[in-house]
């Protein structure tokens, strides 16, 4: 009902209920809600619509444009937005909870089939692993898999890297703009947070992969924790998928604009799910764990200057490894013998 009265309120001209000539009502604002709802629910085709709702196929296409429309711009600016500083605080005390300080989210890409992409563009489109056309998803995802960032339209011959570089992942980096994130591990001061990744993705100070064959014990407990807590993300692709079914089933009637529109919605909607879903017990730090409270810079000159060095700072390869050296050796002094 809140989704059903914001959308109504927003664009009453397409989902309020009128009268015809012949003063004949016409389709409600539940019929029309509703339809675009199972569609993304379901994964039901337009013209299925209709046995249920007695709503014709063009209606409930035309529906489901507005609906996504709508509520991309009445819930995108909270359901869609970059992590607050409150928001980046909260984080890392959950994640230094699981033995990670410093890590803001789980990184990785998700295929999702196009069956109506132009021939002419299935040379670039067509995922070999897939066999059929997609576009790529590159998301963010925390424990509680709300999605904290969305990049999506890439073609499926891309791979995750590709994507990455194409992405305005850490715009806000090398922009000035995103919270510092002061911790300390292993006796070392860090000013970056960084997100989990798998091996394909660059060594950078911003991300932490897996170590592929461990050598010791150190090296093993790091390799298993990392790749668990990778999973966030990859759960929240999993649920993701299973709450709408469009989702996971293929593409059939859109452009790419408006398959843009489709995962954008999906992703308010899981958003929204997962807050009123939400346990209200907060994470608390790590026995002997501080953290300085997050701080963003609005000095537009100094951020200017500061561009490149934040650059470097941000691929650099040796704080890159370092980092990784001292979360071994952190996770092997904290949370050695904790059962994942």
């Amino acid at each position: 009902m809140r989704i059903h009265d914001a959308v109504l309120q927003h664009d009453p001209v397409n989902f309020q209920q009128r009268r015809d000539a012949f003063q004949k009502l016409g389709l409600s604002s539940f019929q029309k809600v509703t339809a675009a709802l199972r569609m993304l629910a379901y994964g039901m085709a337009a013209d299925q619509c209709d046995e249920y709702l007695k709503i014709g196929e063009s209606t409930v296409m035309k529906s489901l444009k507005k609906f996504c429309n709508a509520v991309i711009e009445i819930f995108g600016s909270e359901y869609l937005r970059t992590p607050t500083e409150e928001d980046i605080q909260h984080i890392l005390v959950e994640n230094a909870a699981r033995g990670f300080p410093g890590m803001v989210g789980s990184l990785d890409c998700m295929h999702w089939k196009w069956k109506n992409c132009p021939t002419g563009w299935h040379g670039s489109h067509v995922n070999g692993k897939i066999g059929a056309p997609t576009l790529i998803l590159e998301a963010v995802s925390t424990h509680n898999l709300w999605i904290w960032h969305c990049f999506f339209g890439m073609a499926g011959t891309n791979n995750d890297l590709n994507v990455l570089n194409n992405s305005h992942l850490f715009d806000r980096i090398v922009s000035g703009e995103a919270p510092t994130c002061n911790y300390v591990v292993n006796g070392h001061t860090y000013t970056m947070g960084y997100y989990l990744s798998d091996g394909i993705y660059p060594k950078w100070a911003t991300l932490i992969q897996t170590i592929s064959h461990p050598v010791n014990a150190k090296q093993k407990r790091f390799a298993e924790a990392q790749e668990a807590v990778r999973k966030d993300v990859e759960r929240a692709f999993g649920v993701l998928q299973a709450r709408f079914a469009i989702v996971k089933g293929s593409v059939r009637l859109w452009h790419r604009e408006e398959c843009g529109l489709i995962m954008k919605t999906c992703i308010i909607l899981h958003n929204m799910i997962v807050e009123s879903e939400e346990d209200p017990e907060e994470w608390t730090p790590p026995e002997g764990e501080t953290y300085e409270p997050v701080a963003f810079n609005r000095d537009v000159n100094l951020l200017r200057r500061n561009r490149i060095s934040r650059i470097k700072a941000m691929t650099s390869e040796v704080t890159h490894s370092q980092l990784k050296l001292d979360l071994i050796e952190h996770l092997w002094n904290h949370h050695g013998d904790e059962h994942l």
